[in-house]
């Protein structure tokens, strides 16, 4: 089966909240992909501006240089990264 993004919220910074046909939602962090990757056609997209001008078209969320990435990346990275969230200690302050 393949997997579909049919919606995308931004949030802040270089987050987006997605949901997947498949009925997963996750929250993925783009940050350190777009500005560890050396490819010039994610470099406009380091632009916060330019980043939140993304839409989903097709089955992934798109930019207007044709930059994208694959629905069944972005759903794991969003699992990666929650579960790296969920194994950080809760600092309790002083």
């Amino acid at each position: 089966m393949i997997l579909n993004v049919i919606n995308a919220e931004y949030k802040e910074g270089y987050k987006v909240f997605l949901t997947f046909d498949n009925g997963e939602s996750v929250l993925v962090d783009l940050e350190r992909i777009i500005f560890e990757d050396k490819r010039m056609i994610f470099r406009p997209l380091r632009d916060v501006r330019y980043f939140k001008s993304f839409k989903v078209r097709l089955n992934t969320i798109t930019w207007d240089n044709e930059a994208d990435f694959a629905p069944e990346f972005l759903l794991e990275l969003g699992k990666q990264q929650q579960s790296m969230m969920m194994d950080e200690p809760i600092s309790h302050g002083g």
